[in-house]
């Protein structure tokens, strides 16, 4: 099985858990026998991390006349028939602002001219060209960007040879359709996210209508619980009987390396929120719980890692209710320090409005971590024995949290009920869903 897969990001470049979930996946299929062709926006510096599938960047690719007049045919088909538009302020990537995706822009452009050659100096690509291809061509807006990376991406696709298109979330479905429409061959596409899980009721209409269209277009629709399965076949009307799900899972089963807890904070526990500080996650009631739990237990830690827009407003909240000196913000973690963190907590809190999967609790499992959930989350439909609150619920939120930091004896089953089911969620049982949905969508 040849597999054409489209995606916006790749360990070791990564912004959220799709990088993550697309690791083990790809990994988990390339085991089963399957090749894997892995097209990104941009791909520079992941191909020597991984030796199981073949990284393709999009940016550069050379389109011949022949190439784009096909596509012309089959873009104004594929997608510019389905798709309203609405004139927006959009970032290059998910979870920038507009700001942010001007910021990024400049800042390739700034990069671009330190290794552009200066007046007499000769160097491949010679001048205001050398700079735009370091640029990469990036459109003026996010939709501009996915129109040109839905043009790169169908030229790779009349240059390689394959069975399956395989497209992750909204921003890679136009490549998808007009890699479908350019091959004939069944595209799958995979929703890890919809706009309402990401905006609730102010979603932006124009990407809605594109994860719609991709929705509609697919053969086969892959949902990563049954939360996201209904709000796709509700939502956009997509036929029920062509969305199967399948849940995310984790790469790892045993944690790879060992914390030791320094002594100087062993009497102290630590409550750990790590995700996107966004309107998404639920951060602002994470803190809230922390208030009330810290009139109780005045020697708890908390912790929240990540970034995202809604950071300097919480640290100004942190500060009118005094727990700044028991409420600690780290910033983005990556690799080790991700790990770190995990090991040297008590209890992990997921208090998500809306979460399609959550890899996250999987991952704070495994360094026996017991879990508090969002009832609004996908990975709750698997782990039937962790706790549990709504997530507008702060006060019951509150008692679990100061349930499980006061009896170890809690924290303990918690963990060993959820390892014993976690032995299901594997990405091999992923692989072997993901393969019969490759074949039942018309795959070779």
């Amino acid at each position: 099985m040849r597999v054409l897969m489209f995606g916006w990001e790749f360990p070791p470049h990564i912004s959220g858990g799709l990088g993550t979930a697309c690791f083990g996946m790809t990994q988990a299929l390339a085991k089963k026998g399957a090749e894997i062709i892995f097209v990104l926006p941009r791909a520079e510096g992941s191909s020597q991390h991984n030796s199981f599938l073949r990284l393709r960047s999009a940016s550069g690719t050379p389109i011949t006349e022949e190439v784009a007049e096909k596509m012309a045919w089959a873009g104004q088909k594929a997608w510019h028939e389905s798709i309203r538009y609405l004139p927006v302020d959009s970032p290059l990537v998910p979870y920038l602002t507009p700001r942010g995706y001007a910021q990024t822009l400049e800042r390739l452009r700034q990069e671009s001219e330190k290794l552009s050659p200066r007046p007499g100096e000769e160097r491949a690509g010679q001048g205001s060209a050398f700079t735009f291809r370091l640029c990469g061509g990036y459109g003026p807006d996010l939709m501009s960007e996915v129109t040109r990376y839905s043009r790169l991406a169908a030229a790779i696709a009349l240059q390689e040879s394959f069975d399956i298109i395989h497209a992750h979330d909204w921003m890679t479905y136009p490549a998808g359709m007009l890699a479908r429409s350019l091959t004939g061959k069944p595209l799958v596409v995979h929703i890890h996210a919809t706009e309402y899980d990401r905006s609730g009721v102010n979603i932006n209409e124009q990407v809605a209508g594109i994860e719609k269209a991709g929705l509609l277009a697919a053969d086969v629709v892959v949902a990563v619980s049954r939360l996201t399965r209904r709000t796709v076949i509700e939502r956009y009307g997509v036929p029920p009987d062509k969305v199967v799900v399948v849940h995310n899972a984790v790469a790892r089963h045993e944690a790879e390396k060992r914390f030791p807890v320094p002594p100087r904070i062993r009497h102290e526990k630590r409550v750990l929120f790590l995700g996107r500080i966004t309107f998404q996650k639920g951060p602002e009631y994470f803190m809230e719980a922390a208030r009330l739990v810290l009139e109780k237990i005045p020697r708890a830690r908390f912790c929240m890692a990540g970034s995202g827009d809604m950071l300097s407003g919480l640290i100004r909240r942190a500060g009118q209710l005094r727990i700044g000196h028991r409420f600690h913000f780290s910033g983005f973690l990556r690799g080790d320090d991700v790990d770190h963190m995990f090991a040297l907590s008590d209890l992990y809190v997921m208090p998500s409005v809306s979460e399609p999967f959550g890899i996250t609790p999987l991952e704070a499992i495994l360094y026996d971590v017991p879990v508090l959930l969002s009832r609004q989350s996908g990975v709750s439909e698997v782990l039937n024995h962790a706790l549990k609150a709504d997530f507008w619920d702060t006060r019951d939120m509150a008692d679990k949290i100061c349930a499980v930091l006061r009896y170890p004896c809690l924290a303990a089953e918690l963990v060993k009920n959820c390892k014993e089911e976690m032995k299901n969620i594997r990405w091999e049982n992923a692989a072997d869903q993901l393969m019969a949905v490759y074949h039942s969508a018309g795959g070779q």
